[in-house]
Order: structure tokens, then sequence, then C-alpha cells
């Protein structure tokens, strides 16, 4: 069985696209969150009269791998060349789709170190993130950029850099202060609305490759290397110039495409901000899911009254990243 965060991207989501960071740097800034997609299997007897049974929200029972309907599944085993039969089984914390929080690409990473640990070949983390970009991009030919399977993959409080095949992964050097403050200031705020992320971003990737967004990117790549210097800053009062920055990327991140935003969303982040938030984003590529909110503890309440009857989801850092936790077995680095 594995366990496999869901992510929160704070800054610089567009710039984490090939189309992009094949031309010119690409960075990211973001944490995985303790809400998390577990993947379990469990090798078959022989004499069953199926080879592959699925459970998600769906169930298959399958003889071949080629039948296999989910995607993810049916690639990765195929990719890896596992030969076993398999009982599988999915359950997740959140939405499995349409979230905003990477949920395609943690069930991915998760599936993966599920697969690799059947096999019994080690893996490092870099690796298996790579190894879910190429099944997400190459094989399944999703609309996705590559900054969701490194923050499941790594977990913690991450920046990464890109720049043609080049990643370069570095820790936030967060104070235990400053640490503590952001974990116990974040809240999930669902929309009500759900959608497909590789659908979402399908308009943003043609605007990627016309070129038309690279003066919005610069802007967020400024974002990046700002979040980074306030929260190594040490200072107490940092989470005024998060909750500004945030909003200033939201306003930016609108501007991109009509699908992103719309009414109803709109009305969901001015509730937030009066509620008494330092700010707010919509996660992801946008037109649904949730809103990741940066709001003092004791304001929680003004937020859940605020967009009632909507749900409001206080959240934590991960620190682990995808972790096999039965059996119990560390993953190399």
């Amino acid at each position: 069985m594995t366990r496999t965060p869901l992510r929160v991207s704070l800054f610089g989501g567009g710039t984490d696209y090939p189309e992009y960071f094949h031309r010119r740097p690409g960075a990211v800034i973001g944490f995985a969150i303790n809400q998390y997609i577990h993947i379990s299997a469990l090798r078959l007897n022989p004499f069953l009269s199926y080879n592959y049974r699925v459970a998600y929200s769906k169930l298959e029972n399958c003889a071949r791998i080629e039948e296999i309907q989910h995607p993810v599944v049916r690639e990765v085993l195929r990719y890896l060349e596992v030969k076993d039969p398999l009982d599988i089984s999915v359950m997740s914390d959140l939405p499995a789709s349409g979230s905003g929080l990477g949920s395609s690409s943690a069930f991915t990473v998760g599936f993966l170190r599920l697969a690799y640990s059947i096999l019994n070949r080690p893996v490092t983390k870099i690796d298996l993130a790579r190894s879910a970009i190429h099944v997400e991009r190459h094989l399944l030919k999703e609309n996705v950029g590559v900054q969701d399977q490194l923050h499941t993959s790594f977990g913690g409080v991450n920046k990464f850099d890109f720049e043609g095949d080049r990643i370069r992964v570095t820790p936030l050097q967060l104070s235990s202060q400053t640490f503590s403050t952001l974990r116990q200031s974040m809240a999930l705020v669902h929309t009500g609305i759900g959608r497909r992320a590789t659908d979402a971003a399908a308009a943003q990737v043609e605007e990627i490759k016309r070129q038309t967004l690279d003066s919005d990117f610069e802007d967020l790549l400024q974002h990046v290397a700002e979040c980074v210097s306030i929260l190594e800053s040490q200072r107490a009062d940092f989470l005024n110039d998060i909750g500004r920055m945030l909003n200033e990327s939201w306003r930016i991140k609108r501007r991109f495409s009509t699908s992103i935003s719309n009414e109803s969303i709109d009305r969901i982040f001015e509730a937030i901000i009066a509620s008494g938030a330092y700010g707010a984003k919509l996660c992801g590529a946008g037109g649904g899911g949730f809103f990741i909110a940066l709001i003092s503890p004791e304001r929680r309440k003004n937020l859940e009254a605020a967009v009632a009857p909507l749900s409001v989801i206080p959240i934590d850092i991960d620190v682990d990243g995808t972790s096999l936790i039965y059996p119990a077995q560390s993953l190399s680095y």
C-alpha cells in the first residue's frame, strides 16, 4: 500500500510546462499537503476467472492488461512490465479528480511507487517523478505540467527550477516558527465545481506555444523569488505579504483564459477575502476545484460562515512525499 499526498502550488504555475521552459527558465514554489491518495495491491491466486481487479469509482475485472479501462493503471503496468495478477484498490481523502490539487499526478506517482515495490526495484524520488511525467505526458498525452509529480514525490515545501531537460530541487530553509505559522494558517475552500485538469489546461498550453503568456509568466516568476525570500526571512508578519502575492497571482492567472474563472468563482474569492483572509487563489489550472486561503486560525469561523454552504478544510504540510506504508520500506534518495 502506498500513501501519496496532494499538493498546493503557490506561485509559478504555468512555467512548469515544457512548452515554456524548453524556451526560457521556469520555476514554481509549493508544498505537499496532508490529504492523500491510498493505493493497495494484492497478488491474486491463479485459479480466479480474472487476472486484474481494479476498484476505484468503477470496478473492473479483466483477464489482460490491455482490457483495463483505467488509463494510468493500464499504462504503468505495461510501462514497467508488471506480470503479477493483481487486486488493486484506490481510496482518496478528497475528490479523485477536478480538485486542482494534483490528484491525477498523485495517483500516477503512488501507483508507480506501488509497481516498483511489486517488482522489488528501488527508485529515487527524482526518478519516480520523471517516470510519472513520462507516463502522463508521453504515454497518456495529457496536458499537464511537471510540478505536481515533483511535489507529491518529494513532500515538504520546495522550489523547483526548470530549464531545458534540467530540474533543480531546492527545499526551503524555513525556521520552526515560520513553518508552524504557515501550517496553522491554511484552509481549502471547495468551489462546488469539478473539472478535468487536462481539459482546463488545453487552452493555456496553446497560448504558451504562441508565446502570448510570456509577459505574465515573468510576473509569476518574480513572485516565486519573492516568496522564497519572504519565507526564509524569519519575519513574523510574512503572511501579509504572501497573502498579497496570492491575490496578485490570482488576478494575473485570470487573464490567461476566460475558462479559468466565472461569476460564481469570483464571488467565492471575494467572500474569502471579506472574511479576513490574508489572501487566496484558485488551485490548479482553474475552472473549479479548491481555493487555497491563508487565514489565521481565529478567523476560520468567519471564513466558514462567509462561504457557507461550501466546504472549508483546514490542511497541514506533508513532509514525507509518497510513501510505501505496507510493507514498511523507505524510498531511496
